[in-house]
């Protein structure tokens, strides 16, 4: 496909995502299904158009002066792909199924200098309802930590260390750029691609089909090494899901022990059972989905609970930037009445002396330190671990700053840290 067509195509796809609310994904596939011609060049390339273009939608309105799907795929064209005034209008001919011509208001935008004085939303590209939620979380940073979130995302890798090791796995996917990350030492990183550029398929290297590494973000990673799983332990994994976590508590535990894998839903729970096979992961057994009285029967037995509570999903917004989007103001609620049930389950499967570890994927204090304080307020019997003292003793090198400020729980963040948005809070049942 000629660049034009790849644009003109972004337009279509983006306007069916907003007229009609579609996950981009949904979009995307449909668009490949009925556009068989277009070859995975041409389709990773419009992907990254129409994802760009969501991920900067506010601030891309804003140059443009339209929030049309026309105006933001070609300032995403020009601030995200680095396509020049000339080569976008060289692009966009007009010709069969190219983009039309640009006008001489879209040169005009395209060429206006960035306002430094752009509000924190429109600069950090999040929804203006959640200003408040951003400014408790970051303060005067709100704009630069949304900025990040705006950003694309890199591919981060757990080497499982059940079967392989670190220097193992960057050897076998050298050949696409991979290099180990800062701070998890479990950690993989491949760089986010450039312009046009497809990120590498790293699910049909053959390393990952032999088990030797599974595809998760290093806050991920931290979160399951700050839960601080020991041989020969009792963990029930509470959401767990597809099963990330509970992968790395197995490989953490050295397979000894006995990992609990549970989750109310069971669509999200069903990729479990592939991934522990493949990983090699003996210790964890799966509990019914939804059976909280199988739950219960289990009894205060746990020296650990890890409990991935649901949330609004703001700090992986890198790579759903059409969630951001369909937030509404009625999903705290719903949200937080999630996190409280859940909590409320794992408060009571904590032994004695054992561990509660709270996480999210959000950056917001709805979901984050007002839950926090929930739970203090409702559980005297737990009392909450500084963070840093449990990063000592499970990390190497000093913990790092938490994006908010606090020292009791820690915010990890794309702009501060170079992760997802992950926030942790671990508790300790007084013995």
């Amino acid at each position: 496909m000629k660049p034009g067509a790849r644009l003109n195509a972004a337009v279509e796809i983006l306007t069916e995502i907003l007229e009609r609310h579609r996950p981009a994904a949904e979009g995307l596939a449909e668009w490949g299904r009925t556009h068989r011609f277009a070859g995975s060049g041409d389709r990773a390339a419009i992907g990254n158009l129409v994802y760009d273009a969501l991920r900067r939608r506010q601030s891309l309105a804003a140059r443009m002066g339209s929030d049309s799907a026309r105006g933001m795929v070609i300032g995403a064209a020009h601030v995200a792909f680095g396509m020049t005034i000339d080569e976008i209008a060289a692009a966009a001919d007009g010709e069969g199924h190219s983009l039309a011509p640009l006008t001489a208001e879209e040169r005009e935008a395209l060429a206006r200098p960035v306002d430094p004085n752009l509000p924190a939303h429109i600069r950090g590209d999040f929804p203006e309802w959640l200003a408040p939620s951003m400014a408790r979380a970051f303060g005067d940073r709100a704009g630069i930590e949304g900025e990040a979130l705006a950003s694309r995302a890199p591919v981060d890798l757990r080497v499982n260390a059940l079967k392989a090791d670190r220097e193992k796995v960057l050897k076998a996917l050298e050949r696409v750029g991979a290099v180990a990350t800062t701070m998890s030492p479990w950690g993989i990183r491949i760089a986010p691609p450039h312009g046009t550029g497809r990120t590498p398929n790293v699910e049909a290297e053959t390393g990952h089909g032999k088990g030797w590494f599974e595809i998760q973000d290093e806050g991920s990673q931290i979160a399951a090494l700050l839960a601080h799983a020991s041989p020969r332990n009792q963990v029930l994994d509470l959401c767990a899901g597809a099963g990330g976590k509970t992968l790395a508590l197995a490989a953490a535990m050295q397979n000894t022990g006995q990992i609990y894998a549970y989750d109310g839903n069971r669509q999200r729970l069903r990729p479990i059972f592939e991934r522990l096979k493949r990983a090699g992961a003996r210790s964890v057994q799966v509990l019914e989905a939804g059976d909280e009285a199988a739950l219960a029967a289990l009894g205060s037995r746990f020296d650990l609970v890890l409990v991935d509570a649901p949330c609004s999903g703001s700090g992986v917004w890198r790579r759903r930037p059409d969630a951001k989007w369909r937030m509404r103001p009625s999903s705290f609620a719903e949200r937080q009445s999630e996190q409280r049930a859940v909590l409320t389950l794992a408060r009571g499967a904590v032994k004695p002396g054992g561990t509660l570890v709270y996480v999210t994927c959000s950056v917001l204090p709805e979901e984050n330190v007002d839950t926090v304080a929930w739970l203090l307020e409702a559980a005297p019997e737990l009392e909450i671990v500084p963070y840093a003292d449990l990063w000592r003793q499970a990390l190497p090198g000093e913990p790092p700053t938490s994006a908010d400020g606090r020292t009791d729980s820690l915010l990890l963040t794309p702009a501060s840290h170079g992760t997802d948005g992950f926030f942790i809070a671990t508790f300790r049942r007084r013995a």
